[in-house]
């Protein structure tokens, strides 16, 4: 099951709640980014070498439907479907769960927008590199099963997110040359999406490429730590 580690912060006086910012889990390298990929391999590097590391190549659209990666599944049949055990793991104060894994009350805090939320309703769960975005790097290529896997990829803690509606609305199927989130969160969000394209073996093209080595520019050279998917 996913588990976003949180960290609590104090919101304005005004609005009296606790926030939460998700964090990354660590894990242990195994080895550093290279020619040769296999699923399963633990890969350490730093957040300037893995933007580095990301293969430059057009995008294509071409054929293109949401449908083609198959989601929300419920996995582990425990009656909570992906974007139910992202809404749960990642609440600041947990929801009750009813019948069907319906969600009631709890708190969510939204990165995206900095946004405190208290109705589950007002969040989706954003793939941090949108499913249109890996089509276009590559999952065209991929089977349906692996397109399966990577909308619902709950292994790995960086590649779905909990975010207000508006937020993800305003996103949309952008890369990070066209959109980023609150400043704040950008160094948290730059690093979660190199992490995502390096898990999966996905691509850039040139002006996400010049807008990645940009931004992180202005990061910390982080450690990552990334299990291949493939």
């Amino acid at each position: 099951m996913r588990i976003r580690p949180v960290l609590s912060v104090a919101v304005a006086a005004a609005a009296a709640m606790v926030l939460a910012v998700p964090a990354h889990a660590a894990a242990a390298p195994a080895t550093s980014l290279g020619g040769h990929r296999a699923a399963g391999e633990v890969v350490a590097t730093t957040l300037y070498d893995a933007v580095d590391a990301l293969p430059v190549a057009d995008e294509d659209r071409t054929g293109y439907v949401r449908t083609a990666f198959r989601h929300w599944i419920d996995a582990d049949k425990d009656g909570c479907d992906t974007r139910k055990e992202v809404l749960k793991a990642e609440a600041v104060e947990p929801p009750a769960v009813g019948p069907n894994c319906t969600l009631t009350g709890g708190m969510w805090f939204s990165p995206y927008d900095d946004a405190v939320l208290q109705d589950a309703k007002l969040l989706d769960v954003d793939h941090v590199v949108p499913l249109a975005e890996a089509w276009d790097s590559g999952a065209s290529n991929w089977s349906a099963k692996e397109r399966e896997a990577y909308a619902n990829d709950l292994d790995e803690p960086r590649a779905l997110i909990a975010v207000s509606a508006r937020s993800n609305r305003a996103k949309a199927d952008k890369d990070v040359a066209d959109w980023l989130p609150t400043a704040g969160y950008r160094c948290t969000y730059v690093a979660d999406w190199t992490a995502v394209k390096t898990r999966w073996g996905l691509s850039v093209d040139q002006r996400e490429a010049d807008a990645l080595h940009r931004l992180a520019a202005d990061c910390p050279n982080e450690s990552l730590t990334v299990t291949l998917a493939r």
